[in-house]
């Protein structure tokens, strides 16, 4: 049986992902699919992602993995990843594309007027490389990793959630947006913890440990 499920719509690079899980828990069965039974299966499931979101959601529809990444988000550990993060709030201002509405909140592209350093530099978009990630709120997914640790962001988007208590770690780029996302059994984070080191080996070695306490089905925005 798999253990750990990573969702291939086409968008991302699965291997990596996949290796990395791999190389923190070489005791388990770690899948890359497509398949919405095999989703339906695991125990815990990753959803990647890289590229447009409109682009993400076309292709996770054409596979017909809509309502096997909604189900998995119900009632397992779920961890989202880049554009899996942003897939899972309810719309987005790039191609203007509703998401999942699993999470409260919209995907906003960094205001191109506040893209300036602290000493008044002219930022770049994409925010690309190395940033500090500040943890807003403790969780069992940052266990043994430091405040202030580095992570590696490639994202010209970031989430703008509805619920600020949904936000469990911050951090800066001109603004300050959210880079992770916490609802009982679903994490999500905007940077690649597969790319991040240590800080995030450890991010995925805390997520294939991680029991959540509360196993509620999360209902869509709309129907809220």
């Amino acid at each position: 049986m798999t253990d750990v499920v990573v969702v291939d719509y086409g968008m991302g690079n699965l291997r990596s992902v996949a290796k990395a899980i791999e190389y923190v828990a070489p005791r388990l069965a770690v899948a890359i699919t497509s398949d919405p039974g095999e989703i339906a299966r695991a125990p815990r499931v990753v959803f990647p992602g890289q590229g447009a979101m409109p682009d993400c959601m076309r292709e996770m529809d054409g596979r017909g993995l809509r309502e096997a990444v909604i189900s998995a988000a119900r009632d397992k550990p779920f961890l989202g990843i880049c554009i899996g993060l942003q897939m899972l709030f309810e719309t987005s201002e790039e191609g203007d594309v509703p998401g999942l509405a699993l999470l409260p909140g919209r995907i906003r592209r960094f205001p191109a007027e506040r893209m300036m350093d602290t000493q008044g530099a002219r930022l770049k978009v994409p925010h690309m490389g190395w940033n500090e990630v500040n943890q807003v709120r403790p969780h069992a997914l940052w266990d043994g990793i430091p405040q202030g640790s580095r992570f590696y962001f490639v994202h010209s988007y970031y989430a703008d959630p509805g619920a600020p208590g949904l936000v469990a770690g911050s951090s800066v780029y001109g603004v300050s947006f959210a880079c992770a996302v916490a609802r009982e059994n679903v994490f999500a984070v905007q940077f690649h913890p597969e790319k991040s080191q240590s800080a995030g080996l450890r991010l995925l070695s805390n997520f294939v440990a991680w029991q959540p306490a509360v196993r509620r089905a999360p209902r869509s925005v709309a129907a809220a």
